[in-house]
């Protein structure tokens, strides 16, 4: 199994990145794709999560920022992220697992954020 996520780097408060993360390997029963963050200071926590019939879910604090989409053609994973705020910078990862509800048990190494 691999989740490289790519598509990070520094951008200005207000403007906008694109993360990726292309999988394989996957089991057919990973039926959820979810993007998580590390920030300096805090814990790690969901951003936005995607099931295999498309239903999404987002962390509290995106607020309308942040889109989850997935091709499963490519079988790539995006996180669209305008409206950057200072406070998002942190190290932004890719799962995968059976459930939504679960502990993730495939992780990509992370991509940079910096805002």
């Amino acid at each position: 199994v691999q989740l490289v996520e790519s598509g990070g780097g520094s951008m200005q408060a207000g403007g906008s990145l694109r993360l990726s993360c292309a999988a394989s390997g996957l089991p057919y029963s990973s039926n959820c794709m979810a993007w998580f963050r590390q920030t300096p200071g805090k814990e790690r926590e969901g951003v936005a999560a995607i099931g295999d019939d498309g239903s999404t879910k987002y962390g509290d604090f995106v607020k309308g920022r942040f889109t989850i989409s997935l091709d499963n053609a490519k079988n790539t994973l995006y996180l669209q992220m305008n409206s950057l705020k200072p406070e998002d910078t942190g190290m932004y990862y890719c799962a995968a697992d059976a459930s939504c509800s679960a502990d993730f048990a495939y992780w990509g190494r992370g991509t940079q954020v910096t805002v």
